[in-house]
Protein backbone atom coordinates (compact mmCIF):
# COMPACT_ATOMS: atom_id res chain seq x y z
CA UNK A 1 0.00 0.00 0.00
CA UNK A 2 0.87 3.39 -0.72
CA UNK A 3 -0.22 7.18 0.58
CA UNK A 4 -1.01 10.02 -1.52
CA UNK A 5 1.01 12.84 -0.50
CA UNK A 6 -1.78 15.14 -0.78
CA UNK A 7 -5.19 13.39 0.64
CA UNK A 8 -3.36 10.94 2.70
CA UNK A 9 -5.22 8.08 0.99
CA UNK A 10 -4.02 4.67 1.66
CA UNK A 11 -4.30 2.22 -1.79
CA UNK A 12 -2.47 0.18 -3.64
CA UNK A 13 0.28 1.58 -5.67
CA UNK A 14 -0.43 3.29 -9.23
CA UNK A 15 0.80 6.25 -11.01
CA UNK A 16 -2.10 8.78 -9.70
CA UNK A 17 -4.26 8.97 -6.44
CA UNK A 18 -7.43 7.37 -7.07
CA UNK A 19 -9.05 9.61 -4.48
CA UNK A 20 -7.33 13.69 -5.80
CA UNK A 21 -5.57 12.43 -8.42
CA UNK A 22 -2.25 13.57 -6.85
CA UNK A 23 0.92 11.80 -8.53
CA UNK A 24 1.89 8.82 -6.93
CA UNK A 25 5.88 8.32 -6.11
CA UNK A 26 5.30 4.46 -6.26
CA UNK A 27 7.46 1.97 -8.28
CA UNK A 28 5.94 0.16 -10.77
CA UNK A 29 6.10 -2.63 -13.45
CA UNK A 30 5.58 -1.37 -17.20
CA UNK A 31 2.21 -3.20 -17.36
CA UNK A 32 0.80 -1.23 -13.76
CA UNK A 33 2.11 1.76 -14.82
CA UNK A 34 -0.19 2.04 -17.63
CA UNK A 35 -2.53 0.10 -16.06
CA UNK A 36 -2.76 -2.55 -18.71
CA UNK A 37 -3.27 -6.47 -18.02
CA UNK A 38 0.05 -8.43 -17.81
CA UNK A 39 -0.34 -9.82 -21.23
CA UNK A 40 2.07 -9.85 -24.04
CA UNK A 41 -0.49 -9.16 -26.91
CA UNK A 42 -0.78 -5.40 -26.40
CA UNK A 43 -3.44 -3.54 -28.99
CA UNK A 44 -1.18 -0.56 -29.37
CA UNK A 45 -3.79 1.96 -30.22
CA UNK A 46 -5.43 1.15 -26.14
CA UNK A 47 -1.36 1.39 -25.62
CA UNK A 48 -0.88 5.05 -27.15
CA UNK A 49 -4.63 6.13 -25.97
CA UNK A 50 -4.07 5.40 -22.47
CA UNK A 51 -0.31 6.71 -22.18
CA UNK A 52 -1.26 9.81 -23.61
CA UNK A 53 -4.76 10.40 -20.83
CA UNK A 54 -1.71 9.70 -18.60
CA UNK A 55 0.71 11.80 -19.64
CA UNK A 56 -1.55 14.88 -19.70
CA UNK A 57 -3.10 13.99 -15.85
CA UNK A 58 0.43 13.44 -14.29
CA UNK A 59 2.20 16.30 -16.61
CA UNK A 60 4.66 18.64 -14.20
CA UNK A 61 2.94 21.67 -15.29
CA UNK A 62 -0.21 21.08 -13.45
CA UNK A 63 1.65 20.75 -10.30
CA UNK A 64 4.23 23.50 -10.44
CA UNK A 65 2.49 25.66 -7.88
CA UNK A 66 2.34 22.82 -5.38
CA UNK A 67 5.45 21.15 -3.03
CA UNK A 68 8.55 20.30 -3.80
CA UNK A 69 7.22 16.60 -2.92
CA UNK A 70 4.53 16.19 -4.95
CA UNK A 71 6.42 17.98 -8.23
CA UNK A 72 9.02 15.75 -7.44
CA UNK A 73 6.07 12.73 -7.56
CA UNK A 74 5.23 14.30 -10.95
CA UNK A 75 8.76 14.22 -12.49
CA UNK A 76 9.06 10.52 -11.13
CA UNK A 77 5.69 9.34 -12.25
CA UNK A 78 5.91 10.62 -15.82
CA UNK A 79 9.80 9.22 -16.53
CA UNK A 80 8.13 5.64 -15.42
CA UNK A 81 5.23 6.51 -17.75
CA UNK A 82 7.47 7.54 -20.72
CA UNK A 83 9.56 4.27 -19.97
CA UNK A 84 7.27 1.58 -19.70
CA UNK A 85 5.15 3.42 -22.87
CA UNK A 86 8.65 3.04 -24.64
CA UNK A 87 8.95 -0.76 -23.44
CA UNK A 88 6.08 -1.88 -24.12
CA UNK A 89 5.31 -0.53 -27.33
CA UNK A 90 8.40 -2.18 -29.11
CA UNK A 91 8.06 -5.94 -29.22
CA UNK A 92 11.63 -6.67 -28.75
CA UNK A 93 11.67 -4.58 -25.81
CA UNK A 94 8.34 -5.82 -24.88
CA UNK A 95 9.66 -9.84 -24.85
CA UNK A 96 13.53 -8.77 -23.12
CA UNK A 97 10.83 -6.68 -20.41
CA UNK A 98 8.93 -9.81 -20.14
CA UNK A 99 11.74 -12.42 -19.19
CA UNK A 100 12.96 -9.66 -16.69
CA UNK A 101 9.56 -9.72 -15.27
CA UNK A 102 9.88 -14.13 -14.90
CA UNK A 103 13.71 -13.38 -13.38
CA UNK A 104 15.41 -14.61 -17.01
CA UNK A 105 17.48 -13.39 -18.91
CA UNK A 106 18.65 -13.24 -22.57
CA UNK A 107 22.42 -12.88 -21.95
CA UNK A 108 22.46 -16.38 -20.58
CA UNK A 109 21.76 -17.92 -24.03
CA UNK A 110 22.89 -15.55 -26.02
CA UNK A 111 26.89 -16.12 -25.77
CA UNK A 112 26.90 -18.09 -29.73
CA UNK A 113 25.59 -17.45 -32.89
CA UNK A 114 21.96 -19.52 -33.10
CA UNK A 115 22.56 -22.26 -35.58
CA UNK A 116 20.23 -21.94 -37.42
CA UNK A 117 21.81 -18.18 -38.68
CA UNK A 118 25.04 -19.25 -38.55
CA UNK A 119 26.24 -20.34 -42.04
CA UNK A 120 24.05 -16.45 -43.27
CA UNK A 121 26.18 -14.72 -40.44
CA UNK A 122 29.59 -16.32 -41.43
CA UNK A 123 28.51 -15.90 -45.08
CA UNK A 124 28.03 -12.01 -44.65
CA UNK A 125 30.64 -11.23 -42.37
CA UNK A 126 32.71 -13.01 -44.89
CA UNK A 127 31.29 -10.73 -47.45
CA UNK A 128 31.66 -7.51 -45.59
CA UNK A 129 35.18 -8.32 -44.82
CA UNK A 130 35.88 -8.91 -48.40
CA UNK A 131 34.73 -5.38 -49.50
CA UNK A 132 36.41 -3.30 -46.76
CA UNK A 133 39.91 -5.00 -48.04
CA UNK A 134 38.79 -5.27 -51.36
CA UNK A 135 41.11 -2.25 -53.55
CA UNK A 136 39.91 -2.54 -56.82
CA UNK A 137 37.06 -0.41 -57.26
CA UNK A 138 35.22 -2.53 -59.32
CA UNK A 139 35.33 -5.84 -57.55
CA UNK A 140 34.26 -3.50 -53.97
CA UNK A 141 31.11 -2.37 -56.27
CA UNK A 142 30.65 -5.95 -56.87
CA UNK A 143 30.87 -6.76 -53.64
CA UNK A 144 28.21 -3.74 -52.34
CA UNK A 145 25.75 -5.34 -55.11
CA UNK A 146 26.32 -8.53 -53.56
CA UNK A 147 26.04 -7.23 -49.89
CA UNK A 148 22.95 -5.13 -51.24
CA UNK A 149 21.03 -7.97 -51.97
CA UNK A 150 22.04 -9.73 -48.61
CA UNK A 151 20.50 -6.68 -46.83
CA UNK A 152 16.82 -8.02 -48.82
CA UNK A 153 17.94 -11.10 -47.27
CA UNK A 154 18.13 -9.71 -44.00
CA UNK A 155 15.40 -7.86 -43.59
CA UNK A 156 13.27 -11.16 -44.88
CA UNK A 157 14.79 -12.83 -42.18
CA UNK A 158 13.65 -10.25 -40.05
CA UNK A 159 10.01 -9.97 -40.45
CA UNK A 160 9.90 -13.88 -40.28
CA UNK A 161 11.02 -13.90 -36.41
CA UNK A 162 8.87 -10.95 -35.77
CA UNK A 163 6.10 -12.70 -36.83
CA UNK A 164 7.28 -15.77 -34.87
CA UNK A 165 7.70 -13.31 -32.04
CA UNK A 166 4.33 -12.08 -32.31
CA UNK A 167 3.25 -15.71 -31.94
CA UNK A 168 5.03 -16.61 -29.36
CA UNK A 169 3.25 -13.56 -27.47
CA UNK A 170 -0.06 -15.33 -28.34
CA UNK A 171 0.88 -19.05 -26.84
CA UNK A 172 2.45 -17.02 -23.37
CA UNK A 173 -1.29 -14.89 -23.04
CA UNK A 174 -2.81 -18.90 -23.04
CA UNK A 175 -2.99 -21.59 -20.41
CA UNK A 176 0.83 -23.07 -21.51
CA UNK A 177 4.26 -24.68 -20.49
CA UNK A 178 6.41 -21.40 -19.23
CA UNK A 179 9.90 -23.31 -19.48
CA UNK A 180 9.31 -24.35 -23.17
CA UNK A 181 7.95 -21.19 -23.97
CA UNK A 182 10.59 -19.00 -22.33
CA UNK A 183 13.30 -21.19 -24.60
CA UNK A 184 11.47 -20.66 -27.60
CA UNK A 185 11.28 -16.33 -26.37
CA UNK A 186 15.03 -16.60 -25.80
CA UNK A 187 15.52 -18.45 -28.90
CA UNK A 188 13.59 -16.01 -31.45
CA UNK A 189 14.62 -12.40 -29.10
CA UNK A 190 18.45 -14.20 -29.57
CA UNK A 191 18.00 -14.48 -33.74
CA UNK A 192 16.78 -11.08 -33.63
CA UNK A 193 19.48 -9.70 -31.87
CA UNK A 194 22.28 -11.48 -34.44
CA UNK A 195 20.36 -10.12 -37.30
CA UNK A 196 19.76 -6.23 -35.97
CA UNK A 197 23.51 -6.78 -35.52
CA UNK A 198 24.08 -7.92 -39.00
CA UNK A 199 21.86 -5.52 -40.61
CA UNK A 200 23.63 -2.31 -38.88
CA UNK A 201 26.73 -3.63 -40.35
CA UNK A 202 25.39 -3.98 -43.86
CA UNK A 203 23.93 -1.05 -43.62
CA UNK A 204 27.21 1.06 -42.66
CA UNK A 205 29.64 -1.00 -45.18
CA UNK A 206 27.00 -0.07 -48.27
CA UNK A 207 26.66 3.97 -46.58
CA UNK A 208 30.91 3.90 -46.65
CA UNK A 209 30.81 2.57 -50.04
CA UNK A 210 28.65 4.96 -51.47
CA UNK A 211 30.77 7.79 -49.43
CA UNK A 212 33.96 6.24 -51.07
Amino acid sequence: MIECLSCGRRQEPSLLCAECGTPLAAPLDCFSALGMPRKLTIDLDALERRYHELSRKIHPDRFASKGPTVRDASLRATATLTRSYRTLRDPVARGLYWLELNGEKLAENNKRVPPELAELVFDVQEQLAEMQLSADPEAALERATEIAARRIELQFKMDERLAELDRTFWKWDQPADVKALTLELKMILSNIAYLRTLIRDVDRALENSKAA
